[in-house]
């Protein structure tokens, strides 16, 4: 049996602590998730979920690739532009990874892509415990003291924080209080009957707002529409689907068949509808044994499908740069200058191209395919 490298606490079971919890046990940690909430599928927010190519790569480090392609639907090229009428107008080729059999982009309900890394996490050894989090963390010469919601106290090597965008690991990390901004717009989200045109992302623009459709599988997507929302006003869920038909009203093509049969009010509580937040953390990610990844410290908006591909990253860099260096604290610097650079193109990239779906005219000449092809060419150099 392969000596320990160290003994690791994950603080939250989404996508970034999973991910890194498979990382983590791939370069010989033994691995605690802790998730606040009580099981695997309480953590499952959203409808589905869309996966670059860069997220394929982190997920192929982990074992996790080919079982996500066999779960969603893959895509030939990253996505096409239609009008408000729904004609085309530019079609958007993505990136791949010269050398690399891996798609340009896979789609996949956010249920499947958590029960993928779920069942990978135990199959390499990660134990997950659900229904309990910290209540304080001491670190120390030794490790770090984590005294847990059931009353007990453990000490491990090292804490990660993926605990979201509202982490209660940061603090202990960063000198100053960080909060996520909200962008402006929020976002509605509805899984729909797939309709053939929809073999990639389209995204059709309107005057208040922008509606997009994604594949998740042979015979499902799921459509959203990014809107200019008030902060703080909120949405009565028995009234969402009028809602969104209202915002849906100005469309053409494929959004007003999708809107004219699938947006119903019977379907009104499947309708997710989320604001908008982002984030960037400064460097350094970690102060003494604790260091953060995922959304507690870089909160993508859903513009360039960035945000879980950013964690499944972390995780992987975060576990080489372990296992590359004899001192954690060296491990950890490397770790933030391989990754915050990245990361801040992605959340500034997301939030322009949100500021301008929000208001164009205050953004002549913004070139929405061209900035995101070259966000998902730079996104296909090496980590």
């Amino acid at each position: 049996m392969k000596r320990s490298r160290g003994s690791v606490l994950v603080v939250g079971g989404g996508i970034g602590g999973l991910s890194t919890a498979v990382a983590l046990r791939q370069a010989e940690y033994d691995v605690t998730v802790v998730e606040i909430r009580a099981d695997l599928h309480s953590s499952v927010a959203g409808v589905g979920i869309i996966q670059p190519v860069n997220a394929l790569r982190a997920l192929d480090a982990i074992g996790c690739a080919e079982a996500c392609l066999a779960a969603g639907y893959a895509t030939t090229a990253w996505g096409r532009m239609l009008d408000v009428e729904g004609n085309p107008l530019r079609e958007m080729p993505g990136a791949r990874i010269p050398g690399s059999g891996l798609p340009c982009m896979n789609g996949l309900s956010r249920p499947r892509l958590h029960h993928v890394l779920t069942d990978r996490a135990r199959e390499t050894g990660a134990v997950l415990e659900y229904g309990k989090t910290f209540h304080s963390l001491a670190d120390g010469p030794d490790g770090v003291a984590v005294a847990l919601t059931d009353g007990t106290t453990r000490t491990y090597d090292h804490v990660v924080g993926a605990d979201g965008v509202r982490s209660r690991t940061r603090p202990y990390v960063l000198a100053e209080e960080l909060k996520p901004v909200y962008l402006g717009q929020s976002a509605f989200r509805l899984d729909i009957p797939r309709e053939p045109e929809i073999d990639r992302i389209v995204l059709q623009h309107g005057p208040d707002g922008l509606v997009g459709y994604v594949p998740i599988g042979p015979d499902t997507a799921y459509l959203f529409l990014n809107v200019t929302w008030e902060e703080g006003r909120r949405l009565e869920q028995d009234k969402a689907a009028a809602e969104l038909r209202e915002r849906l009203a100005p469309f053409g093509g494929l959004t007003a068949r999708v809107r004219d049969t699938h947006v119903t009010d019977d379907r009104a509580r499947d309708i997710v509808f989320r604001p908008e937040e982002w984030l960037i953390a400064p460097a350094p990610w970690h102060r003494g044994r604790i260091v953060l990844v995922g959304d507690a410290v870089h909160a993508v908006t859903p513009h360039l499908g960035q945000g879980a591909a950013q964690a499944i990253e972390d995780g992987v860099v975060l576990a080489e740069c372990l296992a590359a260096h004899d001192a954690y604290e060296d491990a950890f610097r490397a770790y933030a200058d391989r990754r915050h650079d990245r990361c801040a193109l992605v959340v500034e990239s997301s939030v322009a191209i949100g500021a301008y779906e929000m208001d164009p005219s205050a953004h002549p000449g913004f070139d929405h395919a061209g900035l995101t092809q070259r966000v998902l060419e730079e996104m296909v150099r090496p980590l």
